[in-house]
């Protein structure tokens, strides 16, 4: 089975880690320390929360300052709107912060926000009976919810 770990570096993995619990999301405590939390968000898809000392040995060059550029948009899919606007309203509850305007297809309906480190969080719940007939081909997409 593929899996996916998307590694974000964050400011305090404590406070982090508390963030994504707020949300309802499980920490697999196999793959936490002082310096990492690990976020299971699906059986196979999972965020690693690693302090900005941890991360940089991962990577050549400076972290991302998300104050000033983001450098990922990850999108959690969502069972429904009702999960959408409940996320939402946990993650602003958290600590997070708003991003950009909900959107609403119809087909597709989705929202977002920005976590205690300025990394965007996408929410999407998808019709894919109506996305398999090709009900999203004529919709035009609003960048960044403009």
């Amino acid at each position: 089975m593929r899996m996916i770990f998307v590694n974000l570096p964050v400011r305090d993995v404590q406070a982090s880690r508390k963030f994504f619990e707020a949300l309802g999301f499980e920490i697999n405590e196999q793959f936490c320390s002082e310096d990492s939390a690990c976020v299971v968000f699906a059986e196979n898809a999972y965020a690693m929360l690693l302090s900005h000392k941890h991360f940089q040995n991962f990577i050549k060059g400076d972290i991302a300052d998300t104050s000033k550029g983001k450098e990922v948009l990850t999108c959690l899919s969502c069972e429904s709107r009702a999960e959408v606007e409940a996320l939402k309203k946990k993650a602003l509850a958290a600590g997070g912060s708003d991003w950009v305007a909900l959107q609403d297809y119809g087909f597709m309906y989705g929202d977002s926000f920005l976590d205690l480190d300025g990394h965007v969080w996408e929410l999407m719940w998808m019709d894919q009976e109506a996305a398999a007939r090709g009900d999203h081909m004529d919709i035009e997409i609003n960048p960044a919810g403009a």
